[in-house]
C-alpha cells in the first residue's frame, strides 16, 4: 500500500526561477469524495490513474495507488470523467533535503498557486523557503478534486 504524507501552502513571490524542472499536466475526476477519490492525470506522453483514501484518526496521510496506463487510453477515459479539468504547471523546486512541487493553475484556477511537499512522517521537519506562504494542508477548498 502506498502513502501520502504531504503538505499544502500558498506561495507568495517569485519562484519559477528556482525549478530545476517543470511540466504541464491535465487532470480529471471519476469520483470526488471526502473519503476517497479517483483521479486521472496526463502529462509527459503518459496517463496516471490514482486512488486515494483517508486514513482513520483524522490525521493528513492518505493510502494512495497510482498505475500509469497508455496516452491513448488516458485521452479517451477523460472524456468520461466528470465534468472539469484541471490544468496546471507544476515547478519542482529543491529545498534542502525535499523537493517543493509547485503548481501554477490556468484556466479557471487561474492565478492559484501551490506548493507541495511529501514527507516521510507527519512530524518530519524540512526547510522553509521565503517564497512559502500561509500554511493549507487540510484545507478542502485547496484539494484538486474541489477545484473542478
Amino acid at each position: 500500500m502506498g502513502l501520502e504524507i504531504e503538505r499544502k501552502f500558498l506561495v507568495k513571490g517569485k519562484f519559477e526561477h528556482l525549478a530545476v524542472k517543470k511540466r504541464r499536466i491535465q487532470q480529471a475526476y471519476f469520483l470526488t469524495d471526502p473519503k476517497r477519490i479517483i483521479r486521472l492525470r496526463i502529462t509527459e506522453n503518459k496517463g496516471v490513474i490514482t486512488f486515494k483514501s483517508k486514513l482513520q484518526g483524522g490525521s493528513f496521510s492518505r493510502n494512495e495507488w497510482e498505475f500509469e496506463i497508455p496516452l491513448k487510453d488516458a485521452e479517451e477515459m477523460i472524456k468520461i470523467c466528470l465534468p472539469g479539468i484541471i490544468d496546471k504547471t507544476r515547478y519542482y523546486i529543491p529545498a534542502g533535503k525535499h523537493v517543493f512541487e509547485v503548481d501554477l493553475f490556468h484556466g479557471k484556477n487561474e492565478g492559484l498557486v501551490i506548493a507541495e511537499i511529501e514527507l516521510s512522517a507527519e512530524t518530519e521537519e524540512f526547510e522553509k523557503p521565503v517564497w512559502l506562504g500561509e500554511e493549507v494542508t487540510g484545507k478542502p477548498e485547496y484539494y484538486n478534486s474541489n477545484l473542478i
